[in-house]
């Protein structure tokens, strides 16, 4: 079982990753570790950086549902720790998003879905 939410979880990642790209949003980092915390992806568009968080559930609205204040203190801490050892993002605009991922419906994409 663990198996398999890592597999699917990863498949996600994948999925957002597709998706966001054919919006027009450019690769930075894949499964971010720090010590601190851990960011699903992180793409840009422009002069935005967008810090990833990826949801996949049988249906959205529990997807949504599992993004909690847990998750999004991580998101942040990785974020902030990613601007530090990467200056030639500081004046970009940051953002949090958050993509669900609802098995066999098109990924829904959630610009600013949480703030710091």
């Amino acid at each position: 079982m663990k198996r398999t939410n890592h597999r699917n979880g990863i498949l996600a990642e994948y999925l957002a990753l597709a998706y966001l790209s054919l919006k027009g949003y450019r690769l930075v980092a894949l499964r971010y570790k720090t010590p601190v915390g851990e960011v699903d992806l992180i793409m840009r568009r422009g002069h935005t950086l967008a810090f990833i968080e990826v949801k996949a559930r049988t249906q959205a609205s529990t997807a949504a549902e599992s993004i909690h204040a847990k998750n999004q203190a991580r998101v942040m801490r990785a974020a902030q720790h990613f601007l530090t050892c990467h200056p030639a993002y500081a004046d970009y605009q940051v953002r949090f998003d958050a993509v669900l991922i609802a098995w066999y419906k098109r990924p829904h994409h959630m610009p600013h879905a949480f703030s710091m």
